[in-house]
């Protein structure tokens, strides 16, 4: 889901996924060529230069198309569920798009709200350039439901000042990334030596499939419903590993156990830790803060030596509402704001990585920042699974609430991994 400027939005985009709304009462049967088109969109942290990348797609398509009006609205992610929920509700109140966090396709389309735009997607000749991860985040048992707006992925920064003072080299591997952390905050405690957070869910992910878990098995489909797998031995291996950086000898847990992706990459940006995992999207905090100069970036590393950890592949989509009555002005606006065009303004405006592989190539020869990142998407990246469930599971802190309990030692990973498949398993269930 996603991810940019506003450094904590993983958590929250995927909280506030599970306030689904009730099944929508449908589509209006008409398709109107004029008139006012609603759209929300997310309030950024630093939200003018969003606002002006939009203004540009805007005009450009109120001039292509005379006597259409766009009118765009930005909401807070923190109440974005219940506006949705509303919208859903309220067909005659609703906007005709709506911008939404990737994990939430699948939620959205069970409850009605979302337009099935399959044929036109596929007849749009600058969607064959989409990322087939970036795509599948659209996509519901094989039909589109939205296009892609930017994707969001993470990796290790780490502060090459105290790496070359104390003569170390970025970590090629798991274990090699453990034993520095544990080495640096040895030799600087006043330094975490990897800041990580009980309750930051994405970082902890990439530790699981690293070892070969899976967050569920199946497809989802009637026939293969999902399955939780944080309970297998390949998963409670990751989840074993990313626990043993709790603790004095790197991030106490009565301080880390709490703390989310936001909290993590403040620490780094504000000099109290040596590494953090952090996204594409901190780049700007990190910029900010008091290592400016004195960072870099490497995807994060899988269990054996030179490979690379699966990331989560976050990010945000653009999807037209089941109920419009402008459907197909709706979806040539959608076009706009989801284009080549749009998406290289808006990595230039807010650093949101595009999701059209040859658009995000040239802002990596633009901005260099950005090629561990690419390279993190390159090696396979990992999305949820694609259930109504899982805004449910996220809104239950079930992940976050697993790793807590490792970490402060109330329960051992079998039982908290075996606690948590259970929540996880009765989500999916439900959901269908």
């Amino acid at each position: 889901m996603k991810l940019p400027a506003r450094i904590a939005v993983p958590i929250a985009l995927l909280t506030l996924a599970a306030c689904a709304p009730q099944t929508s009462g449908g589509a209006s049967g008409t398709d109107d060529k004029s008139g006012t088109l609603r759209v929300w969109l997310f309030q950024e942290v630093a939200n003018k230069p969003k606002e002006q990348v939009v203004e540009q797609a805007v005009a450009a398509f109120e001039k292509r198309h005379q006597g259409a009006k766009v009118e765009v609205e930005y909401i807070p992610v923190e109440t974005r569920a219940q506006r949705v929920k509303a919208a859903f509700n309220d067909p005659k109140s609703a906007p005709d798009l709506i911008e939404y966090g990737n994990t939430d396709t699948a939620g959205y389309v069970k409850d009605g709200g979302l337009a099935d735009i399959t044929a036109e997607f596929g007849a749009w000749d600058e969607a064959k350039d989409t990322d087939p991860t970036a795509k599948s985040s659209v996509t519901v048992g094989g039909k589109v439901y939205g296009a892609p707006l930017f994707v969001g992925v993470r990796a290790l920064y780490y502060r090459t000042d105290v790496f070359s003072g104390l003569g170390l080299s970025a970590p090629k591997s798991q274990d090699e990334l453990i034993a520095t952390a544990k080495k640096i905050r040895k030799a600087r405690p006043e330094l975490y030596g990897i800041a990580v957070g009980g309750a930051y869910t994405y970082g902890a992910m990439p530790f699981i499939w690293a070892n070969g878990g899976e967050l569920a098995t199946g497809t989802g489909g009637s026939g293969d419903p999902y399955k939780s797998a944080v309970n297998s031995e390949a998963a409670r291996k990751g989840i074993a590993s990313y626990a043993s950086l709790f603790g004095d000898d790197n991030c106490p847990a009565a301080k880390c156990a709490q703390m989310g992706g936001n909290a993590t990459v403040t620490a780094f940006a504000s000099g109290k830790a040596a590494m953090a995992i952090g996204g594409d999207f901190s780049h700007a905090a990190v910029e900010a803060g008091a290592v400016k100069g004195k960072y870099a970036v490497v995807p994060l590393p899988g269990t054996t030596p030179g490979s690379l950890a699966p990331a989560f592949a976050g990010g945000n989509n653009i999807g037209v509402l089941k109920s419009t009555s402008h459907r197909t002005l709706a979806v040539e606006l959608m076009k706009s704001l989801t284009g080549k065009e749009t998406q290289g303004r808006l990595f230039d405006a807010m650093g949101f990585l595009p999701t059209y592989t040859d658009v995000r190539q040239q802002a990596a020869s633009r901005e260099p920042f950005v090629k561990p990142f690419i390279d993190a998407l390159g090696a396979g990246a990992k999305f949820v699974p694609a259930s109504a469930g899982w805004g449910q599971i996220d809104a239950s802190l079930v992940l976050p609430t697993m790793f807590q309990e490792v970490v402060s030692g109330r329960k051992d990973v079998k039982a908290a991994s075996d606690d948590a498949a259970k929540k996880m398993d009765a989500a999916f269930a439900a959901a269908g």
